[in-house]
């Protein structure tokens, strides 16, 4: 991923010199499993595993290992030709046994729970600046849109507060997701075990807590990692649903929220008094990136017979690249909702925009409730309605002259039919209950 939207802890968990350690990791505790069990020589494995430590900085050197694959053609050979130069004849106790997906899949598990638990972390975030948010507001007022047309007062605060909850559920899929692909598999060509014994396995599973797959063929079954990219995808889903809320609210007809415009910041090339919501619109198109994995990783898991490797060129750029970017996107959210700018007086003058207009099924309820047939009373509200839309007038003028309303509903029980606190009176209980949510 480019620079531009990566952060350096995620970029760390999938760096070159990241894999190389794992990779040397996995093969001196398969190494110390064999000796444990007294299936080589445990002196002979201990020395290696002091030579490594003192070879580390010159180990772990992707450059290196590199150069040797120019050669071999095979980046596993390459790093345990690597190891044997510099670390001598007790090296040809690695990999015996192993096949490289034994290798390369465990690692791959290792670094997507590593990626994961950063976009845990990314979440809770999130979740933090969305209920302090939603609290803060959670009175003021605004009209709530269907289809983009005003339909009934809601507030800000519970609308903060639904799409909390929805990356609550987000972020209980990705726990799920990590749980899924976090296992372990040492079981050697087409995964028989034919060269190695499965007590192995369980022994490094358990040193990297991981669990053991319970067929892994030669390679870990790809709906597991399938799983965590529609994870991903799924996080994607609800970044770009707040994102485009926002960027709706701040079109300069509605300017019901903004996105913080810094000091010095500039908005167009052309026109100086433009401020745009350029971080909603950025994570939009964030968004449909990680998402562009799912297809690919649902198309991972369709391999030829126990395995070949046409997942292994998707995998190298599509898993780094979505975690990379969910990382960075769920950053500039959080920073975009901790920093947004509300205006609670454009919400009200929203609301009042349709002359009362959102009332219109609280009338229309009440007439019912007081012997009108519903088909009747629609009819008769919806023509005071369309009136008051037409003509810009207040409906509550128009339906205190119609003598078919006033007949069952007096003045006063057509007044208190408008008052705003009628559509917010569960609002306390609604926010509560969507915070709640984990």
């Amino acid at each position: 991923m480019i620079p531009r939207y990566s952060r350096p802890q995620m970029v760390a968990v999938f760096a070159p010199e990241r894999r190389l350690e794992l990779w040397l990791e996995i093969e001196l505790l398969v190494a110390e499993a064999m000796a444990g069990l007294g299936q080589i020589d445990g002196e002979a494995v201990a020395r290696l595993r002091t030579a490594t430590e003192q070879a580390r900085d010159r180990l772990i050197d992707a450059a290196a290992v590199e150069a040797i694959e120019a050669t071999t053609r095979h980046d596993v050979i390459a790093f345990l030709t690597h190891v044997e130069n510099l670390c001598g004849a007790d090296a040809r106790l690695l990999h015996l046994g192993m096949t490289s997906s034994d290798l390369l899949d465990t690692t791959l598990a290792l670094q997507l729970r590593e990626a994961g638990q950063l976009v845990l972390a990314d979440l809770d975030a999130l979740l933090a600046v969305l209920a302090r948010r939603a609290r803060e507001h959670a009175m003021d007022v605004c009209i709530g849109r269907s289809h983009g047309i005003h339909a009934e007062p809601t507030t800000f605060g519970l609308k903060l507060a639904g799409f909390h909850a929805a990356f609550a559920r987000q972020r209980q899929r990705l726990l799920a997701a990590i749980e899924d692909v976090s296992t372990c598999a040492i079981s050697g060509a087409v995964g028989t075990f034919a060269n190695i014994d499965p007590a192995i396995e369980a022994r490094v599973a358990g040193k990297l807590g991981l669990r053991v797959e319970p067929v892994s063929t030669q390679v870990i079954p790809r709906d597991r990692h399938a799983a965590f990219a529609c994870a991903l995808a799924q996080i994607a889903g609800s970044i770009e649903h707040l994102a485009t809320e926002i960027r709706h609210l701040q079109r300069s007809e509605v300017r019901e929220v903004e996105e913080f415009f810094h000091a010095g910041q500039k908005g167009s090339s052309a026109m100086p008094h433009k401020r745009n919501p350029v971080l909603s619109e950025n994570l939009t198109g964030l968004a449909r990136m990680i998402r562009a994995a799912v297809v690919p990783a649902l198309e991972n898991v369709a391999l030829w017979h126990e395995r070949d490797i046409s997942h292994s060129s998707v995998e190298r750029v599509m898993l780094p690249d979505s975690c990379i970017l969910a990382d960075f996107a769920l950053a500039r959210l959080a920073g975009l909702m901790d920093r947004l700018v509300v205006h609670p007086e454009r919400m009200r003058r929203n609301l009042d925009a349709t002359h009362g207009l959102f009332n219109s099924q609280t009338v229309l309820l009440a007439l019912v409730d007081a012997g009108m047939g519903r088909q009747a009373a629609y009819e008769l509200v919806q023509a005071s309605a369309m009136r008051a839309w037409e003509n810009e007038e207040p409906l509550l003028d128009l339906l205190e002259v119609d003598p078919r309303i006033t007949a069952v509903l007096d003045e006063k029980s057509l007044a208190d039919l408008f008052d705003p606190a009628r559509h917010t009176r569960h609002v306390p209980m609604l926010l509560e209950r969507a915070l709640a949510v984990s």
